[in-house]
């Protein structure tokens, strides 16, 4: 195991930049999330730490070693991707011995890993069959086989979930956690999926154009996001955000909402008020909205309301009768208000 240290990564392609000086701490043992929308250079970042991009400038160091110029072999590392990528003319067994033959191991010591991966992942009963005889969970695992039979200091994982259906997913994202623990192996997993990443990570960094928008534990960046970016990505539903000013009574006014702050702010100062849809309760009194959409979900009902030309989801555990239409009053729950500044996008307090 190994600690991993990225310090102002930068990587162009041609004149185009897509990752803007990038640093970050990756602590021997942890399970490190890296989590963003598509093209915020997630998979670049974890690419160059696998060796398989280059760098612009900057440094990346596994353990003691700075890695700049190593190729992927000689970085002590393994990959999971998104595709498995195995061999379908190999046995499981073959797949996942393939890179220890390749290293000239004993064929003793390829039997004692293959074994002992194989019973950790449950895949003994496989070891004979072909990829084609495999489902997609059981062809994850085999990918994921192959990387602990090198024993590693660094596990990578590019989006490993992406093919498999959602029962499926949520299924292999315990199995994933499970074995980290087993294992304690440095992990750093890439996804667009930020469920995945509230589940799994022990932190989380989210990112945005090329750039690192925060770092923290999951529910660090759910409770006090650093920026409107974060505190709408992080969460589902995502956290309700509507744009106004200070008023002169020192409450919050925007596009016809009037509601109260919980802290002094400047009166004409442009902020966005956010709270998240299960802090919105349904009262007697309050913000008077309409209902639009009911959404069922099993365990919560999802509410999507109008006030003035603003949409509001508002998520509520109890067994209640709606309808389309329907006049409803809401008031936020009080220390549940974030507050940003609209210019800059960052927090206030």
């Amino acid at each position: 195991m190994a600690e991993v240290k990225i310090r102002d990564l930068q990587k162009s392609y041609g004149a185009m930049q897509v990752v803007h000086g990038v640093s970050v701490d990756i602590a021997d043992g942890q399970f490190v999330v890296l989590v963003g929308p598509s093209g915020c250079g997630k998979s670049t970042l974890l690419r160059m730490i696998a060796g398989l991009e280059g760098i612009s400038s900057g440094t990346i160091s596994i353990g003691d070693r700075v890695v700049n110029n190593l190729p992927p072999a000689e970085r002590d590392i393994a990959m999971v991707f998104q595709n498995y990528a195995l061999y379908p003319h190999k046995t499981v067994a073959a797949n996942m011995s393939f890179a220890l033959k390749m290293a000239k191991m004993s064929k003793d010591e390829i039997d004692k890993r293959v074994t002992r991966a194989a019973n950790i992942l449950g895949l003994t009963p496989y070891l004979d069959r072909f990829p084609r005889n495999l489902s997609g969970g059981q062809r994850q695992r085999v990918a994921m086989g192959r990387a602990i039979v090198r024993d590693p200091q660094v596990f990578l994982f590019d989006e490993p979930l992406s093919n498999l259906d959602a029962k499926l997913r949520v299924q292999m994202r315990s199995e994933i956690r499970e074995l980290h623990q087993r294992l304690g192996t440095t992990t750093v997993y890439v996804t667009h999926d930020q469920i995945e990443a509230m589940t799994m990570a022990d932190r989380i960094v989210v990112m945005r154009d090329g750039r690192i928008s925060q770092v923290g534990a999951p529910l660090e960046l759910y409770d006090f996001p650093a920026n409107v970016f974060v505190a709408g990505f992080i969460g589902s539903p995502a956290m309700n955000l509507i744009q106004g000013t200070v008023g002169a009574d020192g409450s919050f006014a925007g596009d016809g909402i009037s509601l109260p702050l919980p802290t002094r702010l400047t009166p004409g100062r442009k902020i966005t008020y956010g709270v998240r849809p299960e802090h919105l309760s349904l009262t007697d009194t309050g913000l008077a909205a309409t209902l639009v959409v009911v959404e069922p979900t099993g365990s919560e009902i999802h509410l999507v309301l109008r006030v003035s030309q603003q949409e509001l989801t508002v998520v509520i555990r109890e067994r209640q009768s709606f309808q389309p239409g329907q006049q409803l009053h809401l008031t936020p729950q009080p220390g549940m208000v974030h507050l940003f500044d609209t210019e800059t996008g960052e927090r206030i307090g």
